[in-house]
């Protein structure tokens, strides 16, 4: 286990989580199931966390309750390759959710998600100031970033 690992509290539904995580990032694997025990006799034998790992991020999911829903307070970056990787997982990650403004996506169970195309963090951080200005001001119109798009505002096309 590692030192720090994030835990997501979900409302009873940490294992339909995890298992659409894993179907739509297919580096990714159960790590350990741990199980309410005769400390809580409502919920004995039923799932209390799962620790997983999805492309290498270890987490913790918690099977508690309805006490804390997710916010955009936390959410989870991606860092993605390409527009085709942004559209998939904007697509899936978004299924049953909701979009969000600059790249982020709200999955069906509230969590928030970043969805990050590479090249665009290379335009923000490049030697052109000017350049990463118009990117950044494209961005800031878009839900779903298109690499395209912000490559343009960035050549000032």
């Amino acid at each position: 286990m590692r030192k720090i690992t994030p835990c997501l509290w979900f409302d009873f539904n940490a294992e339909e989580a995890v298992a659409h995580y894993m179907r739509i990032f297919p580096n990714s694997r159960v790590l350990e199931t741990a199980h309410y025990n005769d400390a809580s006799p409502a919920l004995k034998g039923k799932v209390l966390t799962i620790r997983f790992e999805v492309e290498g991020q270890e987490l913790l999911a918690l099977n508690a309750g309805p006490q804390f829903p997710f916010t955009e307070a936390i959410s989870l970056s991606v860092d993605c390759a390409d527009q085709a990787e942004v559209d998939r997982l904007w697509s899936a990650l978004s299924e049953g959710g909701s979009e969000g403004p600059c790249g982020w996506v709200k999955d069906r169970f509230g969590l928030s998600w970043q969805i990050v195309p590479r090249p665009m963090i290379e335009m923000l951080q490049g030697p052109d100031a000017a350049g990463a200005a118009r990117a950044m001001a494209a961005m800031m119109k878009m839900g779903k970033l298109d690499i395209a798009a912000l490559r343009a505002a960035y050549e000032g096309r």
